[in-house]
């Protein structure tokens, strides 16, 4: 309930609505929002659910509790996919809201066979930045050697590759698709 109550004060103030504007817009009475957004009320699937349609939020959005503000991920923690054929590790750090389409890497490669990537979605783009080592990343046929610090973006729709080319070498992706 607490979610719900939060999650709805937070959604009108959001888009600027008094309680009675939000209570007609949702078709409810102006003392089951006040309720609600006490944390007294009880609300039905139905009554969440018009709420949500009123603030143009989904349905999820309103029941699922807010989550911190500011998110850690240690660099020792996550879980690794690790590649089969080379010393490559990716470990998701966030992934992004359903309509955003966006997902970030932490990438840990040793020397070895280069780490090559079949084409992913249609328009997605691949970010690099290089954090330690050195590596080579880009299209097969275009691919550019990265000291610390240097970024590279390439079309991630199309065969490419990186490779470790120092001892403990680490990166951070970002995939992008338009």
């Amino acid at each position: 309930m607490e979610a719900i109550s939060a999650a709805v004060r937070s959604e009108r103030l959001r888009r600027g609505l008094s309680l009675s504007e939000l209570a007609r817009l949702a078709g409810l009475s102006k003392a089951t929002v006040s309720h609600l957004e006490a944390g007294t009320g009880n609300p039905g699937v139905e009554t969440v659910w018009a709420l949500g349609v009123a603030l143009g939020v989904p349905f999820s959005q309103l029941v699922t509790p807010p989550r911190s503000a500011v998110r850690i991920v240690r660099a020792d923690e996550g879980s690794p996919t690790r590649a089969e054929e080379s010393d490559y590790a990716a470990t998701l750090l966030a992934s992004c809201a359903p309509l955003a389409r966006c997902d970030i890497y932490r990438i840990c490669a040793g020397p070895g066979p280069a780490r090559k990537s079949a084409p992913h979605l249609p328009g997605t783009t691949e970010h690099v930045i290089i954090t330690a080592g050195r590596a080579s990343a880009g299209p097969l046929d275009q691919a550019v050697e990265l000291d610390i610090g240097d970024y590279v973006s390439y079309r991630g729709d199309i065969p490419h590759v990186f490779q470790a080319l120092a001892q403990e070498t680490n990166a951070v992706f970002v995939l992008e698709q338009n």
